[in-house]
This record gives structure tokens, sequence and C-alpha cells, in this order.
């Protein structure tokens, strides 16, 4: 199992590095000359210079990149071209909000999608299987912004249960807290709800055909047992995995969500930055995405290890 561990990091490896490098180049294959754009159509030549100087421009692709990469592993991303701040300090600044929104969103969606899909698998081509079906394409269908702003209109407007937009530090307590991020976080979950309880319904339909749940069955186990105790752990592999991409997909779904529901996270300051071109900023924000994605690929290959031992060999 060990070795087994140390061959899944070592992979993530190469993986990180080519990322670094493709991150690095955004700067270098924009179209255009970034200089010049970031000067504007008065800047003198001289200014321009010295935004090429400021970027590193005038110097060689490798120099440059192996000074970011070194800077990177310090913890230093630079310093932003619109702010004059340090870009690890706007990070730090961003991520509770991105972090609270992933958090809770994957709570909700896994708390709901799974029970949802096992009880579709059991009651396999009823009403009640039809129902959780026609949701699931509905969550799947329908783009995150509309549901965003139908939620928003009838919770938090006309019946005023929750807030329409902003975010509460956990500091000033877990329910306000809580509360800022229940819209955002169910607007969110809608669509990983539909994917996780459609994967999670047909694994379970085909687990609960083979021969050791029928074996359970004449053993006078109760439905409780069968679905829950044997069936889900031995479909759990492939929901486990879908549970990860959607983790990674929140990230992406964020960029969205942040800006219908005002939250000041990663995903705003990326969208900010991008519309000044502050490219800084842009690198370190889809750094720390491709990290934390590399990362949570990595944590899905090591829990097959618990979930099935024959992959640990």
């Amino acid at each position: 199992m060990t070795g087994y561990i140390l061959r899944r990091i070592l992979a993530t490896v190469p993986v990180v590095a080519f990322v670094m490098l493709f991150v690095f180049s955004l700067l270098y294959i924009t179209p255009g000359d970034p200089a010049a754009i970031l000067a504007g159509d008065q800047a003198t030549q001289a200014e321009i210079e010295a935004i090429r100087t400021d970027l590193g421009l005038d110097r060689s692709f490798p120099v440059r990149f192996l000074e970011w990469s070194g800077g990177v592993f310090r913890g230093d991303f630079g310093t932003s071209i619109f702010t004059q701040l340090p870009v690890s300090t706007m990070i730090l600044q961003r991520v509770e909000p991105t972090l609270s929104l992933m958090i809770v969103t994957m709570i909700i969606a896994i708390t709901v999608a799974v029970p949802l899909g096992v009880l579709a698998a059991w009651k396999h081509g009823s009403l009640l299987d039809r129902a959780i079906m026609l949701f699931a394409v509905l969550g799947f269908s329908v783009p995150v912004f509309v549901i965003g702003y139908v939620l928003a209109w009838t919770l938090a407007l006309q019946l005023g249960l929750l807030p329409v937009q902003g975010y509460t530090p956990f500091a000033e307590g877990p329910w306000p807290w809580l509360r800022s991020l229940l819209l955002p976080s169910f607007t969110l979950a809608t669509f990983y709800i539909a994917i996780i309880a459609r994967i999670t319904r047909a694994t379970m339909l085909e687990t609960l055909q083979q021969d050791y749940i029928r074996t359970a069955r004449g053993k006078g186990a109760s439905d409780f047992a069968v679905l829950f105790i044997h069936a889900l752990r031995n479909a759990s592999v492939p929901i486990v995995t879908v549970i990860g991409i959607g983790i990674t997909l929140v990230i992406s779904g964020a960029v969205v969500i942040e800006s219908v529901f005002a939250l000041p996270g990663l995903g705003r300051l990326i969208v900010d930055s991008i519309l000044r071109r502050d490219y800084p900023v842009i690198q370190a924000v889809i750094l720390l995405f491709s990290f934390v994605y590399v990362i949570i690929n990595l944590l899905i290959d090591l829990s097959y290890t618990v979930i099935d031992p024959r992959i640990r060999y």
C-alpha cells in the first residue's frame, strides 16, 4: 500500500510542473503586447518599456519562469499591477468566502444526492424514481445562474428568509455565516445533486443485481442493511469519483455564483483581474485552483485503497 501511495504522489509531480509552465505562459501567449495593452492607447514608448520591465518581459522566458517558480514555492506570487498589493495578501483576503462556499455546497450535495440515488434505485420504475430523475434532469439542464435568480427572487425577495447578496465572515457567528451561504450554496449544489444522484442510482441498480445482495436478502437482512451496508459500500468507487469531480467543478461554478450573489471570493477576484488585465493575480488564482484540482484527484485515488483493498496492488 505504501508503494502505491508513493507512486500516486510522484505521478503528480510532472502534472504540477506542466500546470506551472502553462499558467506562467499565459502572459506570453496572450494576443498582442501585454505591456502596450496595460499602458493604454495614449502611453508613450517609455511608459510601455517601464511596464515591460515590471512584468519581466525584457528577460528571457526560462530565466523569468525560474524566478517566478521559486517565488511560488516561497508563497510569493508577485505584486498586483492594479492595487500594488502582494498577490498572496489579496488571495488570503478572498479565500474564506470561496472555501466556505465549496464546503457548504458539497455537504448539501452529498447529504441530499446519495440518499436520493439510493432511494431511486430501491424504488426503480416507480413514481418516486421518476420524480427523482425528473429533478435530476432539471438540475442538470437549467443554468446555475437561472436557478440562482429564481431562488433569490422567491426565498429572499418574496419570503425574506435569506439575504439576497453578501457574505458574513465566520468570525461574526456560525449562524450569520451559514445564513449568508445557504442561498448561493443550494443554488450551486443543485447541479451536483443531479449528477451525483444519477450516478448513485445507476451504480446501485447494477450492484443490487449481484448474487451477494440476494444472499443478504435470503438471510433476512433489512432493506436498510442491504442498501446502505452491503450495496452502497460496494458501489462507492464510482460515487466517490463523481463526488471528487463535483468538488473540482464547484471551483468553476464559484466564479458564476460569486458574481450573482456578490460574494467577495476568489471567483470574483479572478473576474475583476481579467477585466483589469492584472496578470500576476490571474496567474496566481488559476495556479491555486489547479493545485486544488490535482490534490483532490490525488485524494480520490488514495481513497480507493480504503474502499476497495484490491486497488492497493
